[in-house]
């Protein structure tokens, strides 16, 4: 009998339970481009309101998978993990992390992404490193992660390309939220890279999508279920999204500030506690630490003995970057041509931050997309960002902001001191890990 796509589209918008040929069927022809917008958005819009079983979802992600090529890695003599973040603001981890991780032994072809919402993507910050390369040819990506242990680059056409044609339908018709779509989509790309191992990191609070507590944990139960599932070895950490991670948002600051971080400036920041801990993580599911405690001595290790920083400077070279990156950062990364402080209203303490509308902030300010085909300047944005729990006095400042001109730092620096709220006591001092899954 011959399988036809509405069918598959009405069982699941009855809430049947669909089998994994079924599933199969309907992203092979999605992938093949031989089905109508509508159809997809259809079977999209079914999967919000009916949900999907786990066994759905993986059949669903191996699917996605396999709808282009797979990477292997049999001759790379070492451990291949990688880690995922669903975002935030002032979230490099990622290009402190990968360095690290190639330090200690591990191999990580990290399939990063752009800018989405009011979240920085990983990507765009890169390309604000002259010349870096982000959609390499597959040879040069290979020995890149080969030669530097680490390479970050985009996902390419022949990457999981239904998860591309798939999301672009999800982005028009309100069904990005749905789990089992959200699990997919970011499962497929990583596990078509090939890995062993895998940490997410599930963000929660006002500047990730997830600000509520069940949802972040929902979505995280879901992603280590299909990802081991699948058969990678998966765990994910929740980490708190309440303020701004590193002490820097936008493209260009927070590569300084990446650099910074592997110069061993960053000692003892919140920024720390999260990249060592994904680190020991990493390391403990690869195999390579027998504890968390000694994968984050072997990962502190890397970052104080300054092997991590070499590893980031030859992947940066490697793919095209400037080989005196790391020596001289501020003669290639683009400047802002006008730099103002963000003063504190008043005498207190930085009680809270609207870390959501900090990160709309950068995008106004041109660090960000409103729609996909928006350029972006990669000098914009905030750094020298003072943590919540900070003691400041009125007019002191509370960051610097990067801006395109004089105008627009006048505008956006009275809108963002309004973003910290200044209390008279300390607020409680919150977590960065919040707890593992």
């Amino acid at each position: 009998m011959t399988m036809l796509p509405q069918e598959v589209i009405l069982r699941k918008r009855n809430g049947e339970v669909l089998k994994p040929e079924e599933i199969s069927f309907f992203i092979e022809k999605l992938a093949r481009g031989d089905l109508s917008e509508g159809q997809i958005g259809a079977f999209a819009m079914a999967v919000w309101f009916r949900g999907m079983t786990p066994a759905e979802t993986i059949a669903l992600t191996l699917a996605m998978r396999d709808s282009g090529d797979i990477l292997e890695w049999k001759d790379i003599g070492r451990p291949v993990a990688d880690k995922h973040s669903t975002g935030g603001v002032g979230d490099n981890v990622s290009l402190m992390l990968a360095p690290i991780a190639a330090a200690c032994g591990l191999a990580v072809p990290m399939i990063s992404g752009r800018g989405l919402g009011h979240t920085g993507g990983t990507l765009d910050k890169l390309e604000s490193i002259p010349g870096y390369a982000i959609m390499p040819g597959e040879s040069r990506f290979r020995d890149t992660v080969r030669l530097a242990g680490c390479a970050i680059i985009g996902q390419t056409a022949v990457l999981a390309p239904a998860d591309k044609q798939l999301y672009a339908v999800r982005d028009v018709t309100a069904t990005v939220d749905s789990v089992p779509l959200i699990t997919a989509s970011i499962l497929s790309k990583k596990l078509a890279a090939g890995l062993e191992s895998l940490v997410l990191d599930v963000k929660v609070g006002n500047g990730s999508f997830m600000t509520d507590m069940d949802k972040a944990e929902t979505l995280a139960r879901s992603l280590v279920a299909v990802a081991n599932g699948a058969g990678v070895k998966t765990t994910a950490l929740l980490t708190d999204m309440n303020q701004p991670l590193a002490d820097a948002a936008g493209n260009a600051v927070e590569v300084r500030n990446a650099i910074a971080f592997l110069a061993g400036e960053k000692s003892g920041t919140r920024l720390e506690e999260a990249v060592l801990a994904f680190a020991a993580e990493m390391l403990v599911s690869s195999g390579l630490a027998d504890t968390r405690e000694a994968g984050h001595d072997a990962a502190m290790a890397a970052l104080r003995s300054g092997r991590a920083a070499e590893h980031f400077g030859r992947m940066v070279h490697m793919l095209g970057g400037p080989a005196d990156l790391l020596e001289a950062p501020d003669r290639h990364l683009p400047k802002a041509p006008v730099v103002v402080p963000v003063p504190a209203a008043e005498d207190g303490y930085l009680a809270a931050c609207e870390t959501r509308d900090l990160g709309m902030a950068v995008i106004r300010l041109g660090g960000g997309r409103l729609k996909p085909s928006d350029s972006i300047d990669h000098s914009t944005g905030f750094s020298d960002i003072l943590p919540l729990g900070t003691a400041v006095s009125k007019g002191q400042p509370i960051a610097l902001l990067h801006a395109p001109d004089r105008e627009s730092a006048e505008h956006v620096s009275g809108e963002v001191a309004r973003l910290f709220r200044i209390a008279d006591n300390p607020p409680p001092a919150r977590p960065v890990i919040i707890s593992r899954m």
